[in-house]
């Protein structure tokens, strides 16, 4: 499905093919059929609608953007999802992404925000204070995907976070880090 896009250069939707390989990765894992998932950061929501269309059962997508909300407001309409999702228009930085009794922890969780955010991923920048945040309401064993540049490397580990993969493309890095299971 061809997505809206907001005019200018506010949101930078991922490209078809790297989002093919980035969830053909993602299967490697049972990813996301049957979850519950976040799109943070998302823009004009070309991930969390791509995990709807693969079988997630939710997204809450995060944007604040003024220009961008009605934008994937538009889009989430065009797909039909309105009952398997939810906007949270917030600032992502200060999230704490909201859970409930029928959806009490995130299965995966995209993290893509503008690059310039995420140059540095040391601990107490907005970045690592994020992944550790929202480590709280991943699921054991949940998955969350962070873009960045490709100069951009994450550390290790954030609280139970840990990286299990990093793919690159072009000048764009994805790295899955995992949750460990709670036993």
């Amino acid at each position: 499905m061809k997505l809206f896009s907001p005019p200018g250069m506010e949101s930078r939707p991922i490209i078809d093919r790297v989002k093919q390989s980035l969830f053909d990765v993602l299967q490697k894992y049972n990813l996301p059929a049957g979850k519950i998932v976040a799109d943070v950061f998302a823009g004009v929501g070309s991930l969390g609608l791509e995990a709807i269309s693969r079988g997630a059962v939710f997204v809450a997508f995060v944007e604040n953007g003024p220009a961008i909300v009605p934008v994937l407001q538009k889009n989430i309409e065009k797909a039909g999802f309105g009952e398997k999702s939810k906007i949270i228009r917030t600032d992502a930085f200060n999230l704490t992404l909201p859970t409930d009794t029928e959806h009490p922890a995130y299965d995966l969780v995209f993290i893509d925000p503008p690059y310039v955010d995420s140059a540095s991923t040391q601990p107490g920048s907005p970045l690592a204070t994020m992944l550790v945040r929202l480590a709280e309401k991943v699921a054991a064993g949940g998955f969350v995907i962070v873009r960045t540049e490709r100069n951009t490397t994450l550390s290790q580990s954030y609280g139970p976070l840990k990286i299990v993969d990093r793919r690159e493309w072009g000048s764009m890095a994805i790295t899955i880090l995992r949750k460990a299971d709670d036993k």
